[in-house]
């Protein structure tokens, strides 16, 4: 990871701008849409991401990395505010991970303890895939970055075994073409239904 990528967070910026562009065109009418993640609907998937950049803010502080998977206040956030309230959120990460020393300091997260900078690769993954969910529930997938795909696909792949997953929030690896897109793969790889939606 460190020698291929030793700083995540220029990647991470570029995905979490991405993901702003898709949360900006939701519309009120779509919040209720399913996701292809588990039982998220739009607005509880928005819940979580927002939740999980905080998380990850506390952690670069050294604090706790319990959250709650979706916000008490989600539900009765309208559309227009979700633009709002996740700029804010990203902006608390940001500024969270702003000092280079965390790259290389022991952080906890809750999939394990690690440097920082795996940590940071790990969120990138986390945006990205829920990128994919959130432009499929709102059917703009295709001005999706592939190099984000790539990126996220390869921290996947290492993370996330194809075998020995069951200690992890994941089904099954499914499976898809061999000359399959780049999001296609990821989503397959992480046991989400790619569907006829998924970009190349």
């Amino acid at each position: 990871m460190s020698e291929q990528h030793p700083d995540p967070r220029p990647v991470l910026d570029r995905a979490t701008e991405q993901l702003a562009g898709l949360v900006a065109a939701v519309d009120p009418e779509q919040l209720t849409a399913p996701t292809p993640c588990g039982d998220f609907d739009v607005r509880s998937l928005l819940g979580h991401l927002v939740g999980g950049m905080d998380r990850m803010a506390a952690i670069a502080a050294g604090g706790d990395t319990a959250y709650e998977e979706v916000p008490a206040w989600a539900p009765g956030l309208p559309a227009e505010e979700w633009p709002r309230v996740y700029a804010e959120a990203r902006g608390r990460m940001t500024g969270a991970w702003a000092d280079d020393a965390l790259l290389d300091a022991t952080v906890a997260v809750p999939w394990g303890t690690m440097p920082g900078r795996a940590a940071l690769a790990g969120t990138v993954l986390e945006v990205v895939v829920h990128s994919w969910d959130l432009a499929t529930a709102t059917s703009r997938t295709d001005g999706l970055d592939p190099e984000l795909g790539r990126f996220a696909l390869a921290v996947a792949e290492r993370a996330v075994p194809d075998d020995g997953r069951a200690h992890l929030p994941f089904a099954p690896r499914r499976p898809v073409p061999d000359d399959a897109g780049v999001y296609t793969r990821l989503a397959a790889w992480l046991g989400r239904e790619p569907g006829p939606s998924a970009p190349a």
